[in-house]
């Protein structure tokens, strides 16, 4: 879920209708509430707070049933986009694989993003667990992008290995002006994210839907990079738009959930 790349791809430019319900007042950053994470030592990073340990597998649990990021196997997000990089689609997929990192079982995530020609531009597995108080963890990825005609891995990451920490994907109780570390190996992940709001309203071509929560992510590594995600409850994410360092906009076109 790195922020430079298109994660769930979900919007173009002038289909996606956001009817913006007021974004909440930004409160003091924090991570999920303290006593819903599991027993983590932390650091605070430039406002986001950081793992600086492993969490303990005995905090997980097997399901991932997050309302704002529920990852049951055989659910797959398709979604386009159009910005910087021209039209692209993408196809998310919750695999029944799973793969033990730190000693906690994850869900396999599979993302492959194609340009409009057909031709995968990236190829992506991502590791995802929830813990006991709800909050998704994500615990990297192995990622090979094409953009330059040659595989490149830069982007891949593991907890646990060359110091990189698992991170947050999603709170289990979020509130308004919470911040927190999605990812975190120095250099290479090191995205973050805020929450802007709970009560967004969202029309696309799935649907519409009420009190999303809209997220901003940003990372120090492209640090006029500002990107806005927005989660419907039960789906995901349901609509992305870059508002400074790019102009991506990105909408859900297809959900299925089995």
């Amino acid at each position: 879920m790195t922020t430079n790349r298109t994660t769930p791809a979900l919007a173009a430019t002038g289909l996606l209708l956001l009817m913006m319900a007021g974004c909440g007042s930004t409160g003091t950053p924090g991570s999920s509430g303290t006593s819903d994470s599991p027993r983590v030592p932390t650091s605070t990073v430039d406002g986001a707070t950081v793992p600086t340990a492993s969490p303990d597998p005995a905090d997980f649990v097997d399901t991932i049933d997050n309302a704002w990021f529920p990852l049951k196997p055989g659910t797959v997000w398709t979604s386009t986009s159009v910005g910087d990089e021209g039209p692209q689609k993408d196809v998310v997929t919750v695999t029944d694989r799973t793969k033990v990192i730190e000693g906690v079982t994850t869900v396999v995530v599979h993302d492959v993003v194609r340009d409009d020609a057909g031709k995968v531009v990236e190829n992506t597995f991502d590791w995802y667990a929830q813990d006991r108080a709800g909050n998704v963890w994500y615990f990297g990825e192995d990622t090979t992008a094409y953009d330059s005609g040659k595989p490149d891995t830069e982007g891949s990451w593991e907890a646990g290995r060359d110091g990189a920490r698992a991170g947050i994907a999603m709170l289990g109780h979020p509130d308004v002006g919470d911040a927190y570390a999605q990812e975190y190996r120095r250099g290479v992940a090191e995205d973050r994210g805020k929450i802007l709001s709970l009560s967004e309203n969202v029309t696309g071509p799935t649907g519409s839907y009420r009190r999303v929560l809209q997220t901003e992510d940003t990372t120090p590594l492209e640090p006029k990079l500002v990107e806005q995600k927005f989660y419907a409850r039960g789906v995901g994410v349901v609509a992305e738009r870059t508002v400074a360092g790019g102009r991506e906009q990105v909408r859900l076109v297809g959900f299925h959930r089995p």
